[in-house]
This record gives structure tokens, C-alpha cells and sequence, in this order.
């Protein structure tokens, strides 16, 4: 029998076909198989069937994942409509997730929305013009481009000292893709920066809410993870928090 330990990954809500199913993209679920030598379980984003407390008991941390959707605006107390699409349930069922893995002590990772998420459901806030203002850089790649360039986008991301990826790096700053239109607004209280673009903007935070490691990143080491040391890096990372030695 296995003894590796067993990492919850977020779906989302997509419609495939003319029926709504529950979507975790390969891409996240076999870089963190492959590379923080774990095994995974999907969670449903299905809040009125189930509670996020029932389940993460049984699991060694959670994963929120990226995905098309955007966290709805009212969720950090914008009265705006904001571009979705949106998906509301997955919202639902995150704030309930966060909340549940921190009182269980279990480790928190994030990836794209997930890093974004969990600074909603921790009281901070998003701003929506991450590719479209003049203050910061376009962290976007042109809408006219094929789906796999998007990743082809980069910029680099400067490490603060002393940090938790300061340390599992051992270098100043990377350079990394950069695939999305939201971002961290205010950071929330208790998360402490790991690293930032160019331009001020957040994009790696951590912390230890109530013991356990909490590391979420606005960019994706999910993508060609096999390919990359620097993306395997974080999912190392994770393996090593999934095992109580982070």
C-alpha cells in the first residue's frame, strides 16, 4: 500500500457538453503527483451537497488550483460587476476550504486564482487591471495569441530576503510567466510577501496561520513543470509541507 501522502486539488464548475462537471486540469494534478510525490484527490466545488470539513481531515494539504473563472468582485466588497466569467460555487466552496485547512492545521497552496483566492477569503482584496494599467506591466500576454504562448509571456519576479523562496532558490529573482488579468489589491493581514514583479506588485506570499505552511504564487509552475527545476522547486516544496517538514 502507498504511504505517500494524499494532496486535495480544488475543481472547478465547467460546462462540458450541454452538463456542468467537476474540472481539475490534468496539468495540476500530475505536477503535483510527479513532483511532490503525493496522491491526489479531487475536491467537488459542490457547497450545498458537502462542507469542506468533512474532508480535509482525511487529507495531508489542499491545492487551489487556476482556472478561466475570476472571484467574484463582491467577495472582497467591490460593488463593481467585474469580466467574468465567474463561478460562484467554487468561491463558495474556497472560503470554506481556506477556513477548514487552517483550523485543521493542514498546509495551503495556491496557484493563479488559488493565490488569489486565498487572499479573499483572508480579508484582503483584488484589483482587476493587472494587463491594463499604465502603472504596471502588461501581466498578460496579447488576447490574440495561440493558448500556448500565453506562457511564452515573462517578466521577472524579485525574491525578498530572507523568505521562504529566497531560501529554496538561493538567488535574488526569477523570471517567470505571467498569465492574468487580476491580482493582489490589499494583502491580507498575516501574509508576509515572498515576492514581487517589477512594477510593486505582489506575486508569492506565505505564512504559518495557525502552524501549518501556507505558499501560494500568482504564476504557473504547473506549466511544463517537467521541464523546468525552478517550477519542480515549488511543488518540492509542497511535497515537503505535505510531509510535516516544511
Amino acid at each position: 500500500m502507498s504511504t505517500r501522502p494524499v494532496l486535495g486539488i480544488i475543481a472547478c464548475n465547467r460546462v462540458v457538453g450541454t452538463e456542468i462537471a467537476q474540472v481539475v486540469i490534468n496539468r495540476y494534478a500530475t505536477a503535483a503527483m510527479r513532483h511532490a510525490d503525493c496522491a491526489a484527490l479531487i475536491i467537488p466545488s459542490l457547497p450545498d451537497d458537502m462542507r469542506a470539513g468533512e474532508v480535509v481531515g482525511r487529507l495531508d494539504g489542499v491545492l487551489l488550483t487556476g482556472t478561466p473563472s475570476n472571484v467574484e468582485p463582491a467577495r472582497y466588497g467591490d460593488p463593481a460587476a467585474g469580466e467574468g466569467p465567474f463561478d460562484p460555487d467554487r468561491d463558495r466552496m474556497m472560503i470554506d476550504l481556506v477556513e477548514a485547512v487552517i483550523a485543521a492545521r493542514r498546509p495551503l497552496f495556491g496557484i493563479c486564482r488559488g493565490f488569489q483566492e486565498i487572499n479573499v477569503a483572508l480579508g484582503g482584496t483584488l484589483r482587476r487591471d493587472t494587463s491594463a494599467s499604465e502603472q504596471l506591466l502588461h501581466h498578460h500576454a496579447p488576447d490574440d495569441v495561440p493558448f500556448e504562448a500565453l506562457f511564452d509571456h515573462h517578466h521577472r519576479v524579485d525574491l525578498v530576503e530572507g523568505g521562504l523562496l529566497a531560501g529554496a532558490y538561493e538567488t535574488p529573482s526569477l523570471e517567470v510567466n505571467s498569465v492574468h488579468y487580476q491580482g493582489i489589491g490589499t494583502l491580507a493581514d498575516g501574509l508576509q510577501v515572498e515576492a514581487r514583479a517589477p512594477d510593486g506588485l505582489v506575486e508569492a506570499y506565505s505564512a504559518r496561520p495557525n502552524g501549518a505552511p501556507l505558499l501560494a504564487v500568482q504564476w504557473h509552475p504547473e506549466w511544463a513543470t517537467d521541464d523546468s527545476d525552478q517550477s519542480q522547486t515549488y511543488f518540492r516544496l509542497l511535497g515537503r509541507a505535505l510531509r510535516g517538514a516544511l
